[in-house]
């Protein structure tokens, strides 16, 4: 019984992505859960959390109950986290954000990759800086791990059979400094405490897999399928977002758009 779901972040309200998203998710699976990846504490709000439910019944879905809310579950990541620590897989960073921009002064912000300056900290340095309060996120030693699992491969439903390449990535923060998870470690341990078989989610997430099957392999964790979908792009081609107030789906609601009306505009 293939079991799929869909995540949203409650920052903002839904849009026409969303709903394609969401029912997308839906249709592919037997089972269809609501996941709410709430772990961000400045962004995420209750309200929009209450909209998301909302929008979603408007839209005709069922999901099964409960809903899992990450901001919940902290202890379930921290666990997983900690298998990782015992078997010396990750290790704490200090580095700032704009120290890491300055060592790759030749790439653009968004495209910078960990360059692993407190990798190759001693313990007694990382022990010094601990005892300066430093607080410091938790990556994920990418190159020890793939000496450990070998070559991974996972199924995308467009594209077929993959190797996973997480090293495109550097050493990814498993654990921020405000926040004890990250997505890629939450998602994951999310994905496999609720049995979902087939991650549906937009092709900008489609590189995210290759981390998240690396996570599966040295978790254990039995490897999902995926299929990534298209994204929505409003008249100007421009990807919709949250931003886009005028397209959220309580936006059309007010204007009088029916459910109906909602599922005429997006692809089939």
């Amino acid at each position: 019984m293939v079991v799929t779901r869909f995540a949203p972040s409650p920052t903002g309200y839904l849009h026409l992505g969303h709903a394609y998203s969401a029912l997308f998710a839906a249709s592919k699976g037997a089972r269809f859960l609501l996941r709410i990846e709430d772990i961000d504490p400045l962004r995420c709000k209750p309200e929009f959390t209450d909209a998301i439910i909302e929008d979603l019944g408007w839209l005709g879905l069922c999901w099964e109950q409960p809903v899992r809310k990450q901001a919940e579950h902290l202890a379930d990541y921290a666990a997983a986290l900690d298998i990782l620590k015992g078997r010396g897989l990750v290790y704490p960073c200090f580095c700032t954000r704009r120290e890491i921009i300055l060592s790759a002064p030749h790439s653009d912000d968004a495209e910078v990759v960990y360059p692993g300056t407190c990798r190759h900290l001693t313990p007694d340095e990382r022990a010094d800086k601990m005892a300066q309060h430093r607080v410091a996120n938790w990556r994920l030693d990418v190159a020890a791990a793939l000496r450990e699992t070998g070559a991974l491969f996972w199924h995308d439903a467009v594209q077929g059979k993959l190797e996973a390449q997480p090293q495109i990535f550097g050493d990814v923060v498993l654990a921020r400094k405000d926040v004890p998870t990250s997505y890629h470690l939450s998602v994951v341990v999310d994905d496999y405490l609720q049995g979902v078989g087939l991650v549906t989610r937009g092709v900008d997430l489609f590189t995210s897999t290759h981390v998240h099957r690396l996570l599966q392999a040295l978790l254990g964790y039995n490897v999902s399928d995926y299929h990534h979908h298209e994204l929505l792009n409003d008249k100007n081609g421009r990807r919709f977002a949250k931003r886009d107030q005028s397209v959220t789906l309580r936006a059309l609601r007010a204007q009088g758009m029916t459910s109906d009306d909602i599922k005429r505009l997006l692809p089939e």
